[in-house]
C-alpha cells in the first residue's frame, strides 16, 4: 500500500524530490542539499539532507510511519507557527510517500534537539516477501550521533536501488529548475537555501540562465495587489534598445477606486447569477489578499532577433513560461509547468492572437498567504488545488488582472508593430494566425488530410477579399466585420475538432465558413443604404436590448424616443446602424455594472442610466448622443477605435471599431465629446459618444 501510494500520488521522480524538499521546509530547515550520485553506474543514489528540526524515535514510530496522520493539519488549523514563523505546506500526511516513489532501498537518519540520532532502513524487496502485514518488520535504531554530531539536528534520506536509473541532461536541468523554484523569487522565505549537486555531470547544469537576469530582459513588467477593497497595479513598458528611438517607453498606475473586473465564464454558475463582475471582499473569502508579478516578452523575430541572448531567452521561456503560485513564498506544484495552463492563457491566445498573452512569452507568479487561504486545498496527488469555488474565484481574479496587463500591452505592442512591420501584414495576421492554429489542431487530431482543402480555400478567399478591400481603400472599414465573422467561424470549427466531432459535422462547418467569405462583401454595398428615421433606429435598438435593460436595472432616458426632441432622417444600412447602436448599449450595460455593482431594488431609483438624444452641436449635421453614468473612458479616441482594444476581461475589442466602421460607411463620424461639450443632463458623467450624420 505504501509503495502504491507513492506510485499513484507522485507522478514523477522530479515531483518526488520536490516533495522531500517541501518536507524539509515544513521541518524548519534553512538549508537543503540534494545530490544525485553514481548516475551511469550500477549503484546510483538520491540524497536529500536538511538541517531542520529532525525527528525523534517517537515521531518516527507514531507519525512518520502512520499514513494520513494529521499533526501538520492540526498545526496549520491552530496557526501554530514554527520557530522561523512558518506554517506547514503539507497537511494530509501523504507527502512522505514520495520517498517510496524514488527507489526500493530507503535509509533515513534523523535527529531532534536533545535526542539521540535515529536510523531506519527500508528494504522493500525484503518487506514484500511477507504475505501479511503483521509479519513485516522494520527496525528503528537509536544511536549516538554519527551524522548530526554535536548540537546539529536535521534529516538525511538516501535512496538507492532507484526505480528511474536513467537521468538525461534535460531531466537533470528540469529537476534543478523544480527544486530551485520552490521559493518565490519575489517574497520567498528569507532563510531557505537549496544546493543541487550531480557529481561527475556538473557540465550538464552549466549555462542555465539566471531567473533574475532573464526577468530584467522583459519588455513589459506588471504587478498588482487586491485585498478585497483596493485593486492597485503598476505597468511599465521599456522598448528594446534597437527600437528606443522609434517607440517611446511608458509607465502607468491604477486610478483611485479602480475595480478588479472578473471574467464571469471562469466563475461558478452560482456566482454568475449574482450579476457580479467586480471583485470584492466576498471574492477573496477563503483566499485572502493576492499579489502578482508578470514579466512579458516579445518573440517576434524583428524584436527578439536583435538581442544577443535570443536563443538563451527563447529556451528559458520555453522551459519556464507560465504563471506559478506561491503560498507563504513556497511554490504550489504544478502551476507553471509545461503541461499546465491553469489560467487558459494559450486558449485565449488562440481566440484573439493579437491581444492575449500566451504562456511562452510570460514569466509570472501569484502570491497568497497560508492562513487566510483555508479554502484552497491542495490535491492529494500534488497537482494544484482542488477545483472548488475558491479556486475558481482565485483564477478569475488573476485572469482579470492579466486582462489589464493585456490591454495596456496592446497599446505599446501596436506601436512596436507599426515601427517594425508592414501595416498590411498586421491586418493579415489577425486571420492567418487562427488559421495556422487550426491547421496545427487538425494535424494533432489526424484530420488534416480531410480538412486541408477547405482550410486552404478559406485562406485563399480571405486573401482575395482582403486584397479587394485594400485596393478599394476599405481595409479600415470592412476588415473588422470580416474578421469578426471569420474568427467566430474558426472558433466554432476549432471546438468541433477539439471535441472529436464527426468528419461530416466538421466539413459542414467548414463549408459554411467558406460560403460566408463568398458573400460577406455584400455588407459594404452602397446600394443597401436607404433613408430612415433616427427615432425608428433608436426604437429598434431599444427593443433589441429590452431584456437587458430590465435584467440589469438600467434606466433609459431618451428625449428623441419620447418625441421631446425633433426626429431627423439618415441614409444608412438599417441593419448596420441598429447593430452599431446595440454595440454601444452593450458597452454601457457592462460598465454601468462595473461602476455600480449593487443593483437598485427599484428601476426608478437606479444609478445605472443611459441617455440617447439628438444634438445640434455639430456644424456638419445632427447627431445621436449616447451617454451613461458609468466610469467613462480613460483612453484617447484613436485607441478606443483600434480593433481588438478593450478593457473588458471577456471583450473582443471590436465593438467601437465596428461602430466607427459603420459611421464611415454612411459618410458620418463617431466622436467622443467631453460631458460638457454637448447639451445632455449633468448626471451623465460617464462615457459620451456622438454619431454625427452630415446633411450633405
Amino acid at each position: 500500500m505504501l509503495q502504491l501510494l507513492g506510485d499513484q500520488l507522485i507522478r514523477s521522480p522530479r515531483l518526488a524530490v520536490f516533495e522531500l524538499v517541501k518536507n524539509a521546509y515544513d521541518a524548519d530547515a534553512t538549508n537543503v542539499e540534494v545530490a544525485l550520485e553514481g548516475l551511469g553506474t550500477t549503484e546510483p543514489t538520491i540524497t536529500v539532507e536538511d538541517n531542520g528540526e529532525g525527528m525523534s524515535l517517537e515521531i518516527i514510530r507514531d507519525i512518520w510511519f502512520v499514513p494520513g496522520h494529521e499533526h501538520r493539519k492540526d498545526q496549520k488549523s491552530e496557526n501554530r507557527r514554527s520557530k522561523l514563523g512558518r506554517l506547514p505546506m503539507g497537511d494530509k500526511g501523504v507527502g512522505r510517500f514520495a520517498v517510496h516513489r524514488l527507489g526500493n532501498i530507503v535509509e533515513l537518519t534523523t535527529r531532534a534537539e536533545g535526542k539521540k540520532e535515529v536510523f531506519v532502513r527500508l528494504d522493500w524487496p525484503a518487506i514484500l516477501k511477507n504475505k501479511f502485514l503483521e509479519d513485516a518488520r522494520v527496525k528503528i535504531i537509536e544511536r549516538d550521533p554519527k551524522i548530526f554530531i554535536g548540537d546539529k539536528t536535521g534529516t538525511k534520506i538516501v535512496v538507492s536501488s532507484l526505480r528511474d536509473v536513467i537521468w538525461s541532461r534535460g531531466d537533470l536541468r528540469r529537476l534543478n529548475r523544480d527544486i530551485t523554484s520552490i521559493c518565490s523569487p519575489f517574497e520567498g522565505p528569507d532563510e531557505f537555501e537549496i544546493d543541487f549537486r550531480v557529481p561527475g555531470r556538473e557540465s550538464e547544469l552549466e549555462g542555465i540562465p539566471d531567473a533574475a537576469t532573464m526577468m530584467d530582459r522583459a519588455i513589459w513588467k506588471f504587478s498588482f495587489e487586491f485585498d478585497g477593497d483596493d485593486f492597485s497595479w503598476s505597468y511599465r513598458f521599456q522598448p528594446p534598445p534597437h527600437l528606443s528611438k522609434k517607440v517611446a517607453g511608458r509607465e502607468k498606475e491604477s486610478s483611485p477606486n479602480e475595480p478588479l473586473l472578473l471574467p464571469k465564464q471562469l466563475l461558478d454558475e452560482d456566482a454568475k447569477s449574482k450579476d457580479t463582475i467586480v471583485a470584492d471582499k466576498d471574492t477573496i473569502t477563503g483566499i485572502g489578499p493576492i499579489r502578482g508579478e508578470f514579466y512579458v516578452y516579445d518573440r517576434d523575430k524583428k524584436v527578439l532577433g536583435a538581442l544577443t541572448e535570443q536563443q538563451l531567452l527563447t529556451r528559458f521561456l520555453n522551459e519556464n513560461g507560465g504563471v506559478r503560485v506561491y503560498r507563504d513564498g513556497v511554490r504550489v506544484y504544478n502551476y507553471g509547468e509545461e503541461d499546465d495552463d491553469w489560467l487558459g492563457l494559450d486558449h485565449a491566445r488562440f481566440q484573439t492572437p493579437t491581444v492575449r498573452i500566451s504562456r511562452n512569452i510570460m514569466l509570472g507568479s501569484v502570491q497568497i498567504q497560508m492562513q487566510p487561504s483555508s479554502e484552497l486545498t491542495e490535491k492529494t496527488n500534488r497537482e494544484g488545488f482542488v477545483e472548488n469555488d475558491a479556486y475558481k474565484r482565485l483564477r478569475a481574479m488573476v485572469v482579470g488582472a492579466i486582462r489589464v496587463l493585456e490591454t495596456e500591452r496592446k497599446i505599446d505592442k501596436d506601436a512596436i508593430r507599426k515601427a517594425t512591420r508592414d501595416p498590411k501584414q498586421i491586418e493579415a495576421d489577425k486571420i492567418t494566425d487562427p488559421i495556422a492554429n487550426l491547421r496545427r489542431l487538425a494535424k494533432r487530431h489526424k484530420v488534416d488530410e480531410v480538412l486541408e482543402p477547405s482550410i486552404a480555400k478559406l485562406e485563399k478567399n480571405y486573401g482575395e477579399l482582403r486584397e479587394t478591400m485594400l485596393q478599394a481603400g476599405l481595409s479600415g472599414l470592412g476588415l473588422a466585420t470580416v474578421f469578426h465573422e471569420v474568427q467566430h467561424g474558426v472558433n466554432i470549427l476549432h471546438r468541433r475538432v477539439a471535441a472529436g466531432a464527426s468528419l461530416d459535422e466538421i466539413l459542414e462547418d467548414t463549408k459554411e465558413l467558406v460560403q460566408l467569405l463568398n458573400g460577406i462583401s455584400g455588407l459594404l454595398r452602397q446600394n443597401d443604404r436607404t433613408n430612415v428615421s433616427a427615432r425608428d433606429m433608436v426604437s429598434k435598438a431599444r427593443l433589441a436590448s429590452m431584456i437587458r435593460f430590465k435584467k440589469h436595472r438600467v434606466a433609459l432616458v431618451s428625449p428623441i424616443l419620447h418625441e421631446e426632441q425633433e426626429d431627423f432622417q439618415v441614409k444608412v444600412n438599417t441593419r448596420l446602424l441598429v447593430g452599431a447602436l446595440t454595440n454601444l448599449l452593450d458597452n454601457s450595460f457592462y460598465w454601468l455594472r462595473a461602476r455600480w455593482p449593487a443593483r437598485a431594488p427599484d428601476a426608478e431609483e437606479t444609478p445605472r442610466k443611459i441617455y440617447i438624444g439628438r444634438s445640434d452641436d455639430y456644424e456638419k449635421g445632427p447627431a445621436l448622443v449616447i451617454a451613461d453614468t458609468g466610469p467613462g473612458f480613460q483612453d484617447d479616441p484613436d485607441t478606443l477605435t483600434e480593433p481588438f482594444f478593450t478593457r473588458r476581461p471577456e471583450g473582443m475589442g471590436l465593438g467601437l471599431y465596428y461602430v466607427n466602421m459603420v459611421m464611415q460607411l454612411t459618410g458620418g463620424y463617431l466622436v467622443f465629446p467631453e460631458p460638457g461639450d454637448v447639451d445632455i443632463p449633468e448626471e451623465f458623467d460617464g462615457s459620451v459618444m456622438a454619431l454625427v450624420f452630415p446633411e450633405k
